[in-house]
């Protein structure tokens, strides 16, 4: 199933892999063959450490490379809607304390609270999903039961 992404997210993901497989795969290699130079491998601490770093450098590659090819690019310059969907910016008060917050909604890999770009998965997200200006969300949080309004959903560069 595709993963909605913005445009900026997906090429983040992109210039990661790049980076791993251009840099930081050659330098662990390198890494690796200075070690072994170094002769008895069982007691090497440079080469477990080496080749541990490997070890995740290949498993974030292989990582990055599923979550690209699964990712659908959500197209958000110029977009408009009446209700709250993928890549929104929707600005929020929250009923209690009259405190206005400003969500956008973004891909899982691209949350970031501080930027406030929340997971379309998460429970604020969710919760946003289809409401129009002037409705009302409730969202359970751990310690309590949350009431927001939309005030305004708009369309920014993400």
């Amino acid at each position: 199933m595709p993963t909605p992404i913005t445009k900026k997210g997906y090429e983040a993901l992109k210039a990661e892999l790049d980076r791993l497989r251009k840099i930081e795969r050659p330098k662990v290699i390198e890494a690796i063959a200075e070690a072994r130079a170094h002769g008895d491998l069982s007691e090497n601490a440079e080469y477990d450490a080496a080749k541990e770093r490997q070890g995740f450098i290949e498993s974030r590659i292989s990582e990055l490379e599923t979550k690209l090819a699964d990712a659908r690019v959500v197209e958000i310059t110029g977009r408009t809607s009446e209700t709250v969907v993928f890549g929104a910016t929707v600005m929020v008060v929250e009923q209690e304390s009259q405190a206005k917050k400003q969500y956008t909604l973004v891909g899982q890999d691209e949350a970031d609270m501080k930027f406030n770009k929340i997971s379309v998965q998460s429970p604020v997200g969710r919760a946003l999903i289809g409401k129009r200006v002037g409705d009302f969300v409730e969202v359970k949080t751990p310690v309590k039961m949350v009431e927001y309004e939309v005030l305004e959903i708009k369309f920014e560069e993400c």
